[in-house]
């Protein structure tokens, strides 16, 4: 894809997050089964849950803006899961791949808000109204699971880890 102005930057970076929040949901099984402890067992399955509704929010921005669904390769997403698969598969400790656990998902997180805030940046300057909701439900509820991940870090998973 040529870019040429914001509004190709603004499709090509939601083709991206696109791409990256499916491979997250096919990423997110194998970090439930590697979980020891079963609140973030919990908090995984439950975010796989929102990133399935997170797709089909984008798929609605993709319609509203006139564009088909699509997701171009992201090669951060995948460096970041492939770095997180590498350390959990060195890790035998349960509690401490449990920690490990978090802040690959944090990494995650803190990239697909980045991503988000962008859009909603671009969204509002190209006037897309319409996709400005979707995108600010979207970027809430990554703000969330980072938040939820900070708590169980620090009141439970870290603690026991150390």
């Amino acid at each position: 894809m040529t870019i040429k102005n914001l509004s190709d930057l603004f499709e090509h970076t939601l083709k991206d997050i696109y791409f990256a929040e499916k491979y997250i949901h096919k990423s997110l099984p194998k970090m439930i089964e590697n979980s020891s402890n079963s609140a973030l067992k919990s908090l995984f399955e439950h975010h796989r849950e929102e990133t399935a509704g997170q797709i089909e929010r984008l798929e609605k921005v993709f319609e509203v803006i006139g564009k088909e669904a699509a997701g171009e390769e992201c090669p951060a997403i995948e460096g970041i899961v492939e770095e997180a698969e590498e350390l959990i598969g060195e890790i035998e400790d349960a509690e401490t791949k449990d920690a490990a656990l978090i802040a690959a998902a944090q990494a995650v997180e803190h990239y697909e808000i980045t991503r988000y805030g962008t859009l909603l940046t671009w969204a509002n300057q190209l006037g897309h109204q319409e996709a400005i909701g979707l995108l600010r439900d979207t970027i809430e509820q990554e703000k969330s699971a980072d938040a939820k991940l900070t708590r169980l870090a620090e009141d439970k998973l870290n603690e026991k880890a150390a």
